[in-house]
């Protein structure tokens, strides 16, 4: 027995510095590292048709939404994300983008953790996978693209991801629309780190 537990705790240690040690090659310039190897596909896929076409879209639809129905919105998400019964969220997940977006992550292989887009207020347009709010406008992936205008870009530090068990970093671009140079909403992906070389 005491042997037994001798090598659990030896296994567990092992591990532990395994994925504690797993990201230090891509953590040294992870920045680099993404902004050469995944920001050209990202700012394409910000770009895609199909991504201006669908936030164009919602930002014409919710064109006089308000901050307490915002509110009311990402409640509902966050009460759905807990709950067996998900309309709003299914709803999002069955959309066009969100179909196009989980393909671009599979066919990523793993590199990519998730994929959502959102519009000029925050709000979720499409995703790969389900997120935990609805509603990111207070958050610097939104603005720190968004309101920042075309052409910028923010590179997370790595972060441990509960969720997908991967060390990961997030990039966000701002959806611009090319015919006019309007920012019309902000695209996130996750990034696996791990993968990067």
């Amino acid at each position: 027995m005491t042997k037994r537990i001798c090598l659990r705790v030896a296994f567990g240690l092992a591990i532990s510095a395994l994925v504690v040690a797993a990201p230090a090659g891509a953590a040294q310039d992870h920045v680099g590292l993404i902004e050469s190897q995944i920001l050209p596909n990202i700012k394409a896929l910000a770009s895609d048709p199909r991504v201006i076409g669908a936030v164009k879209e919602q930002n014409a639809q919710n064109a006089t939404i308000g901050d307490a129905e915002i509110d009311r919105l990402d409640k509902q998400w966050r009460a759905e994300t807990k709950s067996n019964s998900r309309p709003m969220i299914d709803a999002i997940l069955a959309r066009d983008l969100s179909r196009y977006l989980g393909g671009f992550k599979n066919d990523a292989r793993g590199l990519y953790t998730e994929i959502f887009v959102m519009d000029n207020k925050g709000l979720n347009v499409g995703q790969s996978d389900m997120t935990s709010d609805y509603w990111q406008g207070d958050e610097a992936k939104w603005q720190k693209t968004y309101l920042a205008g075309a052409g910028s870009v923010l590179i997370d530090d790595i972060e441990f991801d509960e969720s997908t068990q991967t060390f990961q970093s997030q990039l966000s671009v701002p959806v611009t629309d090319p015919a006019t140079g309007e920012v019309l909403g902000a695209v996130t992906v996750g990034i696996n780190v791990d993968m990067l070389r």
